[in-house]
């Protein structure tokens, strides 16, 4: 029988039962490299008023838009299968190192004020999660948050996205298959659309839709850096006939100059064949390869890392 998705009370890790909630999140890292939060600290009101605004906005600014899109390529008369495209409406805020919310056109000053908020909010939450994942790793607090660091901070971003109903769901992905790069995803979804899956046991398992919840996955560069006892794993969105889906994903991801490496406590720790498993790099340069080859298996792109990185000079993470 399939295990059931994991979902974690981040309230009770203020009780007695900390120890039993840090073992389930340190679970879903090892084995499912998604988890789905409550009790998350983001209130209700916040979420709500994300969603409100968010989907006024597509209505408003994006639906047409995306209607001409499709009519301009024919996809309503596909055919056969679409690889080079999703079915999907975004547009992408950034907030670290440095702000573009007031740059995205077409926001209204209401939907770009309650973004900057959200962000706010969502980078703490990151930023807590990551001393959750150093103390079930046996890292030093601050560890994650500092290899993430390079000069200037690191790179925090919204991609918001809508999924509307698609004619041909067989035919065209919302989001084709892919790990992400980054380091740990944040995403608030519709609750009532679903499109969502991972690919776990070489099946295809549904991310619930559930109201207010916070759905983490980790990305490339946490399973770098954790020497691959937590893995990024693969998702894809599916189109669906009925619905318009909604999707905020925030990336928390390292600084563009930081320098990625597995951490030396971990390889220490690791079995004799999988010390020298991952490379060292800096993260910019793995974006650019990326880049090309997202909807690709991530393991070429950690080989063609390792052939590169001779270059890169490291100094220990200081923690303190």
């Amino acid at each position: 029988m399939a295990s059931t998705f994991p979902v974690v009370d981040l309230g009770l890790l203020q009780t007695e039962k900390r120890a039993e909630t840090l073992d389930k999140i340190k679970d879903a890292c090892e084995n499912w490299g998604f988890f789905e939060l409550v009790n998350h600290g983001i209130s209700h009101e916040v979420l709500d008023t994300v969603e409100k605004l968010t989907k006024e906005h597509y209505k408003k600014c994006m639906e047409q838009r995306f209607k001409e899109m499709v009519a301009s390529k024919g996809l309503e008369a596909v055919q056969t299968e679409i690889d080079d495209l999703d079915w999907e409406s975004t547009f992408y805020v950034k907030h670290l190192p440095v702000s573009t919310v007031y740059e995205v056109p077409d926001l209204e000053d209401k939907y770009r004020n309650v973004m900057k908020d959200f962000a706010l909010k969502l980078e703490k939450l990151a930023e807590d999660l990551l001393d959750l994942l150093c103390e079930n790793l046996g890292l030093e607090q601050g560890y994650l948050k500092k290899a993430f660091y390079g000069s200037k901070g690191p790179t925090f971003g919204t991609k918001v996205s809508n999924y509307p109903p698609c004619p041909k769901p067989e035919l065209i992905k919302g989001l084709r298959a892919h790990t992400d790069a980054g380091g740990l995803i944040l995403l608030f979804q519709d609750d009532k659309v679903s499109g969502l899956q991972l690919l776990k046991d070489g099946e295809w398992i549904d991310v619930p839709p559930m109201k207010h919840s916070i759905v983490i996955n980790l990305g490339d560069q946490l399973e770098v850096i954790t020497n691959g006892k937590y893995k990024s794993i693969e998702h894809r969105v599916i189109a669906q006939q009925d619905g318009t889906r909604m999707s905020i994903a925030s990336f928390y991801n390292p600084g563009s100059d930081a320098v990625i490496f597995p951490a030396p406590e971990l390889v220490e720790k690791a079995e004799e064949e999988n010390k020298l498993k991952y490379p060292k790099f800096v993260f910019e340069d793995y974006m650019k390869l990326y880049a090309g080859l997202k909807f690709q298996a991530k393991e070429p792109r950690f080989e063609a890392m390792k052939a590169v990185e001779t270059t890169v000079n490291i100094s220990p993470i200081e923690t303190v």
